[in-house]
């Protein structure tokens, strides 16, 4: 007891101090940035700008204070410091459609795991065989499929790990055959992969397309299923097919069990669905035949998403409720709004293109080939993503910067945008990059290393898979 008493104290130190650097490192990056000259290469706004960039950056990643505190001082600075001539003005990121639709689709997930329409369809969608080959192929597909409808790794690596816990259970418990460390590595670091299959997939596929289509060029849902679902789909079913060589021999692979594996239904043995999950696969079921269809007809991409919402609040119905709203993630909400926010006023005081004359003279561009600066551009953005624990923090930070470099040396901006997403979607280095990942450490027999290492095999995959799209792939369909 007092072992435990004693780590949790120093652990809380450590936290406390790295939280007390942050804020210390903060403040000086602000007062110096407001307050020394700024060099010929900067205006004053430019200077502050970029100061106010650096110092919300610090706290996002140190947390001295929550995302909602830390966004929320961030553009009140950049209306202080005297970058921008209203608070509307600084604010600007959060009337962006990507604020809402996020906040639509973190709803439409959490209706979707309220009513357990997320355990029914694991139950009806996995039918595992007797060996764990098979189970874990079983546990990859249904993983996937159910993305299709859960715009949530998270969600689905809860949904599945008691899913996994079961079929482990059934496999010979003293012949260690690797089944669930493997099912972990998927429900850990397979799992996110299958977000980017589709525009309103999850957070990191919902920021490239919003940064797509105000920098780049216009995306309709149907694009970038075009785009994105071949190589995401490839990419998934390589990475899947690792994770059972990573953890499990192939004499393991093909072992017998303790009994059959096959998941049976819970409680009286029915699998039909409760009127409130009916209810909300229609509900759902409508919206992506909304996309689609709007996709042809020019329907905005979030009024599908608004009606879904509507029609499951209603007093009637009652599926989501002022609990529900409640309880998200608005700290990852006003982070992007935040950064929207700031890059918006960086592109007018100057601040990114200062950034990136920076950066030139410090890396030979010029003396580089295309290839060689897409390799780069793509290792900055792995750089960033490691430092933040969500990829599309991590991408709402990187993917500007990387564009303004692409738009400079004449890179296809559309391809490199889809690349970065593609290899920041696949890599996690530290157990607290992906939260599915750390979900399934605490809950799972995986390790430090066993998460670095996949997590190394994944970012590699996803370097190939983005080569050959490149190549290849797109090419073809744009």
């Amino acid at each position: 007891m007092g072992d435990r008493f004693g780590m949790r104290t120093g652990l809380e130190t450590v936290l406390l101090s790295r939280q007390s650097l942050g804020l210390l490192t903060a403040t000086a990056v602000l007062v110096a940035g407001a307050t020394v000259t700024p060099p010929a290469a900067l205006t004053v706004e430019g200077q502050r700008t970029l100061a106010v960039f650096l110092s919300t950056l610090v706290l996002w990643l140190t947390r001295p204070v929550p995302y909602v505190v830390s966004s929320i001082l961030s553009v009140t600075l950049l209306f202080v410091l005297g970058t921008v001539s209203s608070f509307s003005a600084a604010t600007t990121g959060f009337t962006s459609t990507l604020v809402f639709f996020l906040l639509l689709l973190l709803l439409l997930g959490d209706a979707t795991t309220s009513v357990g329409l997320d355990r029914q369809l694991a139950k009806q969608l996995l039918t595992a065989d007797s060996t764990p080959r098979r189970a874990l192929h079983s546990v990859a597909g249904s993983v996937l499929a159910l993305a299709l409808v859960m715009p949530s790794a998270m969600a689905r690596a809860i949904t599945f790990i008691p899913i996994v816990k079961r079929l482990t259970a059934a496999f010979e418990p003293e012949a260690d055959n690797g089944f669930e460390s493997a099912a972990f590595l998927i429900l850990g670091h397979v799992n996110p992969i299958a977000s980017m299959a589709l525009m309103t997939g999850g957070g990191m596929a919902l920021v490239t397309s919003e940064i797509v289509a105000t920098s780049v060029q216009p995306i309709t849902w149907v694009d970038w299923a075009v785009l994105m679902l071949p190589p995401t789909i490839l990419l998934y079913t390589v990475a899947a097919l690792c994770a059972g060589l990573f953890a499990m021999d192939d004499e393991e692979m093909t072992s017998g069990t303790k009994n059959n594996a096959r998941l049976e239904p819970d409680g009286n043995g029915t699998t039909s669905l409760t009127r409130e999950q009916r209810l909300v696969g229609i509900v759902l079921s409508g919206a992506v035949i909304s996309w689609i269809v709007g996709s042809f007809v020019g329907l905005p991409t979030v009024l599908p998403a608004v009606a879904a919402v509507v029609v499951l609040s209603l007093p009637s119905v009652g599926i989501i409720t002022a609990e529900d709203i409640a309880d998200v993630s608005w700290g990852i909400i006003f982070l992007i709004g935040a950064m929207l926010s700031i890059l918006d006023v960086m592109e007018e005081t100057g601040s990114i293109t200062a950034v990136i004359d920076v950066l030139t003279r410090w890396i030979p561009f010029a003396a580089l080939a295309h290839w060689q600066i897409v390799v780069v551009l793509i290792a900055i953005a792995v750089g960033i993503r490691v430092m933040f624990s969500t990829g599309s923090a991590a991408i709402v930070v990187a993917l500007p910067i990387v564009l303004e470099f692409a738009s400079v040396f004449g890179i296809d901006r559309l391809f490199l945008a889809l690349a970065v997403l593609l290899v920041v979607g696949s890599t996690t280095i530290l157990p607290f990059n992906t939260t599915a990942v750390l979900v399934s450490m605490d809950r799972g027999p995986l390790s430090h290393r066993d998460v670095a290492s996949f997590g190394l095999v994944t970012m590699g995959l996803s370097l190939g898979v983005a080569a050959v799209s490149w190549l290849v792939y797109w090419p073809l369909v744009t």
